[in-house]
C-alpha cells in the first residue's frame, strides 16, 4: 500500500487480511511498525508461528525501515514463503523512496492509497453512500463535499452517520444541509453563492444568519475570495476549447462547479470580476485587523461585489 490516505490504505490491509483467512481461517495476523524494526524482528515475524501455520505480516511506517533492512525486506516481498503474506504500508513521499524502488523493480504489487483529486471527490462520496445502502444524487454529493471538505475518513462517517439516523435511504442536499450546514465554512459558502448567483437580498441575509451564530468575518471573506477567483479562473479557461473536466481539473474543483460558474458567468466581466476581488481583499484585511465593524464591512462589500457584477459602479471623479 503505497499512499497518504489512510482510510483507503486501511480498508486495502483488511482486504488483505479477509482474503489470507479465507484461504486458512487460523491464519496469525502479526503487525510490525518500520519505526524502529530491527532484522531479528522482521525475521521472526515473518517466518512463521509456532502456533499457526500461515501468517500475515503487516508492516507499516515502511518509510522509517532502516537502510540496512531495504534487501532483506525486498527480497522476502518478492519471494515470500508460502505460509507468508506480506503486507507493507508506506505513506507516501520520498522518505524511504530507497525501498520502494526496490520493491518496484523485483514486480512486488503495489496498490495505490493516494488523496483523489478534489474533483473526484464526489465520485468517492456516490460509491461510500452507495456502500451505504444510500441513494445520493450529484448535487447531495457536491454539497457533502463542500460541507465537510477532502478528508475520506471524515466523508465516510459522514455517511455512515446519514444512514444511521435517516429514515429514508435516499439522501438529497436539503438533508445534507440539514445535518452539515451549521459549519461556519458552509455558510460562508452560502453568502459568497448567493452573491455570486446575483441574489443579493439572500446573500445579506445568510451574512447576518451567519455572524449571528458565530461565523468569524474572516470565513466569510475566505470564501467570496475563493468563489471569485474560482470564477475567474472559469473566465479564463472557458474559451480555451476545454471539456468541463479539465476546466475542473484546471481549477481544482468537482465538474458541477463548473455548470454552476457557467451560469453564473454570463452576467459577469473580467472588468468587474477584477474589482470585486479587489473589494474582497480590502474587507479581508480590514475585518482581520479590527479596524473597522466587521458586519458594516461585510455588508458593504457585498453590495460593492453586486455592484461590480452589475457595473454599475460609481466612476470616480479626477
Amino acid at each position: 500500500m503505497h499512499g497518504p490516505e489512510t482510510l483507503l490504505s486501511d480498508r486495502a490491509v483488511a482486504r488483505r487480511i479477509r482474503a489470507a483467512r479465507a484461504q486458512d481461517p487460523a491464519a496469525e495476523v502479526v503487525r510490525l511498525s518500520g519505526t524502529g524494526m530491527d532484522g531479528a524482528a522482521f525475521l521472526e515475524a515473518s517466518g512463521g508461528s509456532l502456533f499457526s501455520e500461515a501468517t500475515v505480516l503487516v508492516v507499516t511506517e515502511l518509510c522509517d525501515v532502516d537502510k540496512d533492512l531495504f534487501e532483506m525486506v525486498a527480497a522476502t516481498a518478492a519471494n515470500p514463503p508460502a505460509e507468508l503474506c506480506l503486507v507493507l504500508v508506506h505513506p507516501g513521499g520520498t522518505k524511504g523512496r530507497g525501498l520502494v524502488d526496490r520493491l518496484r523493480k523485483a514486480g512486488v504489487e503495489r496498490v495505490d492509497a493516494g488523496a483523489p483529486k478534489p474533483w473526484k471527490i464526489p465520485d468517492f462520496i456516490r460509491d461510500e453512500a452507495r456502500a451505504n445502502g444510500l441513494q445520493m444524487d450529484g448535487q447531495a454529493a457536491e454539497a457533502l463535499h463542500r460541507a465537510l471538505g477532502n478528508d475520506l475518513r471524515t466523508l465516510s462517517s459522514a455517511l455512515a452517520q446519514l444512514e444511521s439516523d435517516c429514515e429514508s435511504p435516499r439522501i438529497d442536499a436539503q438533508a445534507v444541509t440539514t445535518y452539515f450546514g451549521g459549519r461556519a465554512e458552509v455558510k460562508g459558502y452560502a453568502v459568497s453563492d448567493a452573491l455570486l448567483a446575483g441574489d443579493v437580498a439572500r446573500a445579506l441575509e445568510q451574512l447576518r444568519w451567519a455572524l449571528s451564530t458565530g461565523t468569524a468575518p474572516v470565513q466569510v471573506t475566505s470564501a467570496l475570495s475563493f468563489g471569485l477567483r474560482g470564477l475567474g479562473l472559469y473566465l479564463d479557461l472557458r474559451t480555451a476549447r476545454m471539456s468541463d473536466m479539465d476546466i475542473a481539473k484546471a481549477i481544482g474543483t468537482y465538474p458541477g462547479k463548473i455548470k454552476e460558474y457557467s451560469r453564473i458567468a454570463r452576467a459577469w466581466n473580467k472588468a468587474g470580476l477584477a474589482h470585486a476581488i479587489t473589494a474582497v481583499a480590502r474587507a479581508d484585511a480590514g475585518v482581520k485587523g479590527a479596524s473597522v465593524d466587521a458586519e458594516y464591512a461585510l455588508e458593504a462589500v457585498l453590495l460593492e461585489v453586486d455592484a461590480a457584477r452589475r457595473g454599475a459602479l460609481p466612476t470616480r471623479s479626477r
